[in-house]
């Protein structure tokens, strides 16, 4: 982590939330999880929020072509808003103190993620390939197993039907 790169705020505002938590769970002897929530894609996102998924469909849906940063080989796991609302849920009903990852375990490039988003909408898109961005994490994946072995949670919702509803959602 680049301590004053462009992530840095958000990098910071992570781990400083969960440094609140741990010391508000000691303080009061209050209940408390920490959850590190990894790329999440549903229905409702907004179009300009700068996110992949909403910005690929986007273009997608509009013919345009779908930036994709870099060479596109880094890859993301994208987990559907359902599953994670389930393992919050999950979370909730549990007595872990976290911190539990949720997320896809599954890694995707983002070149497929475009690729695959030009498919499930049926677009004419191509793929455009734009200045990488800095301080890009090249792998980001998160490791479920606290979430899988303590709480029987798992994401269910493919990538491409988590796209598709996305797209119908998006266009209508």
């Amino acid at each position: 982590m680049n301590p004053i790169g462009p992530r840095s705020v958000h990098d910071e505002a992570e781990r400083f939330g969960e440094a609140m938590t741990v010391a508000f769970r000691a303080e009061h002897g209050v209940g408390t999880g920490i959850v590190r929530i990894f790329n999440t894609c549903g229905p409702r996102m907004r179009a300009h929020d700068g996110r992949m998924v909403p910005t690929f469909v986007r273009q997608a849906l509009a013919g345009e072509p779908l930036t994709v940063h870099g060479d596109g080989l880094q890859t993301r796991s994208l987990c559907h808003v359902d599953d994670l609302v389930r393992g919050l849920l999950a979370m909730a009903r549990s007595d872990h103190p976290g911190p539990i990852d949720l997320g896809n375990p599954a890694e995707v490039a983002v070149l497929d993620v475009a690729r695959t988003t030009i498919e499930v909408t049926g677009s004419s898109s191509v793929v455009r390939h734009v200045e990488s961005m800095p301080d890009d994490p090249r792998r980001r994946r998160p490791g479920i197993g606290l979430a899988r072995e303590g709480r029987g949670w798992q994401p269910a919702v493919a990538l491409e039907d988590g796209l598709r509803s996305f797209a119908r959602d998006f266009a209508g």
